[in-house]
């Protein structure tokens, strides 16, 4: 074998190792070479290289064979990543293949989410594409709007603080310090009227304490009243208050309706009209004695007889 067959056999199987560790690299292996190729259509690929790997359920199945954009014209600006994977798992063409990052450190891969629903995928077969947002995007998303309330804030903050500046002027500082210093001597004349309040109870502090005890002494005082109160059955004792009142009301309706002895003294006018007669000529026997005592008693040594009696006219009528 001459030198420049070894050469030239030693360059062939550089570039064939060459070549093989270049697709490698890219996740390829030309010795196992793939039998089905996919397409998927994104708007924004979100750093997926050719390098990028495939995966199923975690587990590497596949990898990125090309990126470029789409030369249909309906869909122009739009990028179709082509990728190829085994045979040994299916999946039907209603699956998703979404970009995602597994961290912010590294690249972006391929992940296939697969569906058995509807028609087995085949090669060459055009799949919907999605991708997930990664760590920096998604924080971006949800700072944004902290952001715009974060400026809001910031203004209404400085607004305020232009607003406070336009308040204390040198007239309003002025008038601030001197409420200070009125606010100051309120304090001292409190404090002073503290003092001499303390003054006057630890001068009567004595009295005080009397005070106190007297109004101990009162408190239980009532405690035993109230006590004696709550032992005495009230309850029976006003049953038979009212059990009184209930006679003296039946007494009372009784004298005024006439019944009894007392109702007929207050309600019997012929008793009345007797009682005032009889009275009357009472007070005429005793006038008449008085004026007569001779002819009621007749006392004679020579016995001599009484003039007979006459009895005297009455002037005026018995009233009725």
């Amino acid at each position: 074998m001459s030198k420049e067959l070894k050469i030239g056999i030693i360059t062939i199987i550089i570039i064939i190792i060459f070549i093989w560790g270049f697709n490698f690299l890219k996740g390829q292996d030309i010795f196992q070479p793939t039998k089905r190729q996919f397409y998927v259509e994104y708007n924004n690929v979100g750093g997926l290289t050719e390098a990028s790997s495939v995966f199923i359920n975690g587990l590497k199945v596949g990898g990125v064979d090309g990126i470029d954009f789409n030369t249909n014209q309906n869909k122009k600006g739009e990028i179709l990543v082509k990728f190829s994977m085994d045979d040994s798992f299916q999946f039907s063409k209603k699956s998703i293949v979404k970009i995602y990052s597994p961290n912010p450190l590294s690249g972006s891969n391929l992940v296939i989410l697969p569906s058995n629903e509807g028609e087995k995928a085949q090669s060459g077969d055009y799949l919907t594409g999605e991708v997930e947002e990664g760590l920096f995007s998604s924080l971006g998303a949800r700072l944004d709007p902290i952001q715009i309330k974060l400026e809001r804030v910031l203004v209404t903050a400085d607004n305020l603080f232009n607003n406070i500046n336009n308040v204390l002027d040198k007239k309003t500082v002025n008038s601030v310090k001197t409420s200070v210093l009125e606010i100051e001597k309120t304090i001292a004349d409190v404090r002073k009227t503290i003092t001499a309040l303390n003054a006057v109870v630890d001068l009567n502090a004595k009295s005080l304490n009397e005070t106190l005890k007297n109004t101990n002494q009162i408190t239980q005082n009532l405690s035993k009243v109230t006590d004696t109160l709550a032992n005495a059955n009230l309850g029976e004792i006003m049953r038979k208050a009212e059990y009184s009142l209930t006679s003296m009301n039946k007494i009372l309706d009784g004298i005024n309706n006439g019944d009894g002895t007392a109702g007929k003294l207050l309600n019997d006018d012929e008793l009345y009209k007797n009682l005032t007669a009889m009275s009357q000529e009472l007070e005429e026997l005793l006038r008449d004695m008085k004026l007569n005592p001779k002819r009621f008693v007749h006392f004679s040594l020579f016995g001599k007889k009484p003039a007979p009696y006459k009895p005297a006219i009455v002037k005026q009528e018995i009233k009725e």
